[in-house]
């Protein structure tokens, strides 16, 4: 359930700017669902999927896909704001995503979510937000991007 609710146009409209809403609880990497996600992509490069192999490499094991990275928007997006009162929500996409930091498997990640801006569109409201991916005692993210949602009315 997410830690904030914001129901129609006018409680999208209430929220902050450019602030912090909220953190995502946190999820740890393990190597399962990394193995599963490259199984689900095809993308089976050794540093994601051989510990053995990755042990000697440039980051001492594993790491997550960038792309696995990216996927966890939708788990911060939910944990923490839920939007109400529209017929439907749409990914729109995203305007920018950066990997500024790998993310080693058995990390724990958690996601901020800062609105930047809502403008009307036909049918409704789109979101911009941005949502980074910190992970647990590192200084980088692991993941910042800019998604867009369509709230429609």
């Amino acid at each position: 359930m997410a830690s904030l609710i914001a129901d129609g146009v006018d409680g999208v409209r209430a929220l902050p700017l450019g602030v912090p809403l909220g953190r995502s609880a946190p999820y740890t990497i393990t190597q399962e669902v990394v193995d599963k996600f490259a199984d689900a992509t095809g993308d089976h490069e050794w540093i994601h999927v051989d510990p053995e192999r990755a042990a000697t490499g440039p980051f001492g094991g594993t790491i997550a896909h960038g792309f696995f990275t990216l996927s966890l928007l939708p788990r911060v997006l939910t944990e923490v704001l839920e939007v109400t009162g529209f017929r439907m929500a749409l990914n729109y996409g995203c305007n920018k995503v950066r990997f500024p930091a790998p993310v080693p498997v058995g990390s724990a990640v958690t996601g901020t979510l800062v609105l930047d801006e809502v403008r009307e569109v036909t049918g409704g409201l789109q979101l911009a937000m941005t949502v980074t991916i910190g992970v647990e005692g590192e200084p980088k993210p692991g993941c910042v991007a800019t998604f867009l949602s369509r709230q429609l009315v």
